[in-house]
């Protein structure tokens, strides 16, 4: 059975502008079915541990899938959900994976957690996957290679675009655009049309762009990991 890890943001405040942010429901929903309807044992944890912020905008009717439907049903699962490991606790060796859902919160705390920077580092060392959704590759400001350089440098990635940070209109509020600190810091930047899926494989390290492509980046996730099993 594979072991999938699933780092979710503890960071509740959009800013100054006195809105709630969070964790994407949609974004950790439909990962985390695709990976239990696999067969894999999936391990939650957050910075804080115990249950992290849901974004309320992931809430409104618009925003429901089948997988936001199914984890609402789903008492088991919001039990899980409540009880985060805090990101402390957590090793790298005792997984197979690590997936990072999106939405706003990561931009503020994991971007900046050394625990987690510290973890991805770990997870790529040993050559298993690391995926990150939407706003999640924020996660890859600080992570460093073996040779001290930025991750993302000369891999191609992807993430929120600016375009879709401006219809949100987030832009001004954002601690850093996602798509500058990506392509600032090397990475060979790519992105679809606004909304729609878009994945991007670089060796070990597989990052999607928004929503739309939560449950494609959990499918190219399983199959590295069915490539080595």
């Amino acid at each position: 059975m594979k072991k999938i890890l699933m780092v979710l943001t503890s960071h509740d405040r959009l800013g100054d502008t006195g809105h709630k942010t969070g964790f994407w429901l949609e974004e950790f929903a439909a990962p985390y079915y695709r990976f239990k309807d696999a067969g894999a044992q999936v391990t939650l944890a957050s910075p804080l541990g115990g249950q992290p912020p849901i974004d309320p905008k992931s809430h409104e009717a618009d925003a429901q899938t089948e997988a936001t439907r199914r984890f609402n049903a789903d008492a088991r699962a919001q039990a899980a959900l409540a009880r985060t490991l805090p990101l402390g606790d957590v090793n790298a060796q005792d997984f197979d994976a690590v997936f990072y859902p999106g939405a706003h919160g990561p931009l503020w705390d994991l971007a900046e957690d050394t625990r987690s920077i510290a973890l991805i580092e770990r997870f790529l060392a040993q050559d298993k996957p690391v995926a990150a959704v939407c706003h999640a590759p924020a996660v890859l400001r600080h992570v460093k290679d073996a040779q001290g350089q930025p991750l993302v440098r000369g891999r191609q990635v992807t993430g929120f675009s600016n375009s879709e940070e401006s219809v949100a209109q987030l832009t001004d509020v954002v601690p850093f655009s996602l798509e500058d600190m990506l392509t600032g810091h090397g990475g060979l930047y790519t992105r679809g049309a606004d909304w729609q899926s878009h994945v991007v494989v670089s060796g070990r390290l597989i990052t999607g762009q928004n929503p739309a492509s939560s449950e494609a980046t959990a499918e190219a996730l399983l199959a590295q990991l069915g490539a080595r099993s």
